[in-house]
């Protein structure tokens, strides 16, 4: 999620104990809102008994048009964030594009996916709906939140832009591919029982199309007229805050929803979500471990390698929901499974950056001083 950006200075030799105190009320306490969505929405559905059946009658196909709208509204001010502009453009700093982003593209776009698919079925081979959901999450790379986590371990902002203006953009064409591939191809090839969960490929890109194509074109369109007519800097410190927390209402919002519809089931497996919780937990640190260790063992500065580890290791969790909702519906396992993603995977990487932070001390350029910006505006 996006962030509009306020100008701060590295913090001197230790003070990374602040690493909290940088983060927004919003995000700080992500994980907590999330929660409390939870219980508001179990709550609402004991109330209110006949909600699902109001929900239904506003559907179109397997989606309801307020849950709709909730997951685009996620959308549009993370894509409205993403610096499109600096694709292609970064100045020469003598580390290896071709290692740096290499690495990254490989990690996160053939190791990432099989890892989650990997995990999904060890973990969860008996509950199809909450395995597919968990493969979905590892599916949508990461976008514009893996800026701040990037941000306060002090990593190479330049080309974690870059990998996010990529992501966000080949992600529309990738991920209906990747879907079909590790949801109905690669478990037919290994002979897996599926129990029917096979997914059609226009299924999954007419939802990608819809809660990433629109707001991808509005975020571009909207970034590139007013950076034109209002400027970098009123675009940067002024619309952005205004329109950043709607992220975060939209985010509620949907989860208050799905959590009200599938309180019986919820309620009744209470395990269910400590089991999606696991393979999810065990991805997000393997992910990022992953990358901290090749980028060491690569000879990459460290920022490029705080860069590379949180690039890997982060999702878009927001296209993960939109795509598990769209394609299975709001009462499926796989949307749950879609939920759980950002209340493991928010904590996990706020704690890996304190770990990146310890780390720095066996870097020989831990203690050379670069700009820090900090996103406060936006969850």
């Amino acid at each position: 999620m996006a962030v509009a950006e306020a100008r701060r200075t590295a913090p001197a030799p230790g003070r990374d104990d602040a690493v909290l105190r940088k983060l927004s009320t919003l995000d700080r306490f992500l994980p907590l809102w999330i929660a409390i969505a939870m219980v508001v929405g179990l709550g609402l559905g004991s109330l209110v008994p006949s909600l699902d059946a109001g929900l239904d009658r506003l559907r179109v196909g397997t989606v309801s048009l307020p849950i709709a709208l909730g997951l685009l509204l996620m959308m549009y001010p993370v894509l409205a964030k993403v610096r499109y502009e600096e694709l292609g453009h970064r100045r020469a700093d003598g580390v290896s594009d071709r290692l740096f982003f290499g690495t990254s593209l490989f990690l996160s776009w053939v190791i990432g996916p099989l890892f989650m698919f990997t995990l999904a079925w060890l973990f969860l081979a008996d509950q199809p709906e909450y395995r597919t959901g968990v493969i979905i999450v590892g599916l949508a790379r990461c976008i514009a939140m893996v800026l701040i986590w990037n941000d306060l371990a002090r990593g190479d902002r330049d080309r974690a832009a870059i990998l996010v203006v990529f992501n966000a953009v080949f992600q529309v064409a990738a991920y209906s591919l990747l879907g079909y591939f590790y949801l109905t191809v690669l478990p037919g090839w290994l002979g897996l029982d599926t129990q029917g969960f096979e997914v059609g490929i226009w299924e999954v890109a007419r939802t990608v199309l819809i809660f990433l194509g629109i707001p991808l074109a509005a975020g571009f369109f909207t970034r590139r007229i007013a950076l034109q007519r209002r400027g970098p800097e009123w675009y940067e410190t002024r619309f952005l805050p205004r329109i950043g927390p709607i992220t975060l209402y939209g985010l509620l919002f949907t989860i208050v929803l799905l959590f009200a519809i599938q309180g019986d089931t919820i309620t009744s497996e209470p395990l269910d979500v400590a089991r999606i919780a696991l393979p999810l937990f065990v991805y997000f640190a393997g992910m990022w471990v992953a990358g901290f260790v090749i980028g060491k063992l690569s000879g990459l500065p460290y920022a490029q390698t705080a860069s590379l580890a949180f690039t890997v290791a982060s999702n878009d969790f927001e296209l993960a929901i939109a795509v598990a909702v769209g394609v299975f519906g709001v009462t499926s396992g796989q949307a749950l499974a879609g939920v759980v993603g950002p209340l493991i995977e928010v904590p996990v990487l706020v704690a890996l950056v304190y770990v990146a932070l310890w780390a720095r001390r066996f870097w020989r350029d831990r203690d050379v001083a670069r700009p820090l910006s900090v996103d406060h505006a936006e969850a």
